[in-house]
């Protein structure tokens, strides 16, 4: 039982540095309308997941492409799709999943109402 609850600890401990690792990137990137979403009791294939708009392509493309190189920097590893059209850039960090839209592409796929509308256990 003891080990469980470490192992559950150093989790959102690495959580918390990816997901800080993540802010700042995209911060520094100048992202727009970056919003952070916790995952907790609503699903298990993650800590948090952000969102954030890039306002072309290609600050999409360039966004994902700093965040992955951030990451990889600090130890973290990470899986992009759709680096290559750059409309949604979805990065997997393991314990925070980033997704990076063209504006118009967000409203459309609308991922923080559909969170926000998830159910809590």
């Amino acid at each position: 039982m003891v080990m469980r609850k470490l192992k559950k600890q150093e989790n959102i401990d690495e959580a918390e540095q990816i997901l800080d690792i993540v802010k700042n990137s995209l911060d520094d990137g100048k992202a727009e309308d970056i919003t952070v979403i916790d995952l907790e009791g609503k699903s298990s294939i993650a800590a948090y997941m952000v969102v954030a708009s890039g306002n072309s392509n290609r600050h999409v493309a360039s966004l994902a492409e700093n965040l992955q190189l951030k990451l990889k920097e600090n130890g973290f590893q990470s899986v992009a799709e759709g680096e290559e059209k750059a409309d949604w850039v979805l990065i997997d960090a393991y314990e925070v999943i980033v997704h990076i839209f063209r504006p118009e592409v967000r409203e459309f796929y609308s991922l923080e109402k559909m969170w926000s509308a998830a159910k809590r256990n």
